[in-house]
């Protein structure tokens, strides 16, 4: 049963890195497609209060979708409000991650913060190496590497 569960939680790990690795590239480039490089400089360089504010913003964005995926939910819509959730999420974690990749000296500033991050990355770092010692793991994660190194090819024979 444990190892069942181990591989269960490495295939969610696998998507988990996946997924990060693929929001935190898309963040990057839409920050430049909105030429926000002046906005990021400000944000990366302000006091921690305004960095706590910035870190609320995505939330605020946020929520609304949440509530319009909860109405489309109870009016019977299920794979609507679903589909509208899943992008609430994955627009929210993108925010969320470029906000915090550009202002986590200053919120770190906060002991509570500071605590919360401690123990979570505690935790994530103690689980991640008991999955990753999985075999489901370690051969998902050389699928993934070798499809990355499939995709720059590609990229590069296309530039080229």
């Amino acid at each position: 049963m444990k190892r069942l569960l181990l591989s269960i939680l490495a295939i969610f790990l696998l998507f988990e890195e996946w997924l990060w690795d693929l929001l935190t590239a898309l963040g990057r480039h839409l920050a430049r497609l909105l030429h926000l490089a002046r906005l990021e400089r400000w944000l990366s360089r302000t006091s921690p209060n305004v960095a706590l504010l910035a870190f609320a913003v995505p939330l605020a964005i946020v929520t609304p979708i949440n509530l319009a995926a909860l109405w489309l939910l109870a009016r019977g819509l299920i794979l609507q409000g679903i589909a509208m959730e899943i992008f609430a999420k994955l627009l929210g974690t993108l925010m969320v991650a470029r906000v915090f990749a550009l202002t986590k000296p200053q919120l770190l500033t906060f002991g509570w913060i500071d605590w919360i991050y401690s123990t979570i990355t505690g935790w994530l770092h103690w689980a991640h190496q008991r999955i990753r010692e999985t075999a489901v793991y370690q051969l998902g994660h050389r699928l993934k590497e070798k499809i990355k190194a499939t995709v720059r090819s590609w990229r590069r024979s296309a530039e080229g």
